[in-house]
């Protein structure tokens, strides 16, 4: 079997022209570069030096031999890097599953975070409902996803991260804007729009188990339309929604958003344990070192009614 380090041996006696010179360079003993190429000679069947008391000098074959081994020897040097870099995360490919918006708060912070760290890194971005990711989280067709709640779910990991307060987003005419804060007596009665993609089923949820539980069925309208459309139909005064704190930093004119007292999103990350991108590892140890220094405890947020959006700015529960 010819082996890398034999091709080794042979490249460094043609390039210094002396076995000896060769064996000081590789920190061996010049007998065993002279035997290793020996044996290279007769696995190949042809001479790949003329030895001479000067030292050594190829010979045709050996000059055939030395132009092949080196694309080859380049190739694998190619390969190598590529792999370590991958593995320091310099390079390669992350998917992420969301469900909260990157308009601003803890995606927005890390995404940038990661973005700065690791520029050549690429970075997919899918939208979806948690079942949808937690299924391409366990076929490993996401790398890692965040989802709402602090659900385990089977064959993942799971780790809760961060929270976001949830805003009722209202058109700016509206009585209740008046109100820095509102309870969900304030929304009894009211008419709701949700979007019928994510994270607008979960919505429609939520807002059964909260109103329902005052005694009061609530008049949800499902919309097919995306987020923005939806905000817009806020504005125009087609009923109200919900949202999550982060959309809040996105500019639609014609709504405003007040916070829900009490009312506290908590969003995990969810990742395959059989997922061995390195890419992966690294970006779940960002999310963690920012969860810890950047982020307010579930408590904090729970407790921190701050004054309302301006009515320019836009929002959403889950998205």
């Amino acid at each position: 079997m010819i082996r890398l380090r034999h091709i080794q041996y042979f490249v460094t006696a043609a390039e210094q022209g002396s076995f000896r010179k060769a064996a000081t360079l590789l920190n061996i003993q010049e007998s065993a570069v002279s035997r290793r190429i020996r044996d290279l000679e007769d696995r190949l069947g042809a001479s790949l030096f003329h030895r001479h008391s000067g030292g050594v000098s190829l010979t045709v074959a050996g000059q055939r031999f030395l132009r092949r081994v080196r694309i080859a020897l380049h190739q694998i040097e190619v390969g190598i890097n590529d792999v370590a870099a991958i593995g320091r995360s310099e390079d390669g490919i992350i998917k992420v599953g969301i469900f909260s918006s990157l308009a601003s708060g803890f995606l927005f912070d890390l995404m940038k975070a990661f973005d700065a760290k690791h520029p050549r890194v690429v970075v997919e971005l899918i939208e979806g409902n948690p079942s949808i990711h937690v299924a391409a989280i366990r076929q490993l067709q996401l790398d890692v996803a965040f989802i709402t709640g602090t659900t385990e779910w089977p064959d993942c990991e799971t780790e809760q991260l961060w929270s976001e307060r949830v805003f009722a987003v209202l058109p700016t005419e509206h009585r209740l804007v008046t109100k820095l804060a509102l309870n969900w007596d304030d929304l009894a009665g009211e008419n709701f729009i949700v979007s019928d993609a994510a994270p607008g089923p979960e919505i429609y949820d939520y807002l059964i188990q909260r109103l329902a539980g005052l005694g009061h069925h609530p008049n949800i309208h499902p919309h097919y339309v995306g987020r923005d459309v939806l905000l817009s139909m806020v504005a125009i005064g087609r009923g109200l929604t919900l949202t999550s704190e982060a959309t809040t930093g996105a500019q639609i004119p014609g709504i405003v958003y007040r916070p829900i007292m009490g009312e506290v999103l908590p969003f995990s990350a969810i990742w395959s344990r059989r997922n061995d991108n390195p890419v992966c590892r690294r970006f779940l140890s960002l999310a963690r070192t920012l969860a810890r220094t950047d982020r307010p405890a579930v408590s904090q947020a729970a407790a921190a009614i701050s004054p309302p959006a301006s009515p320019s700015q836009s929002p959403d529960p889950s998205q």
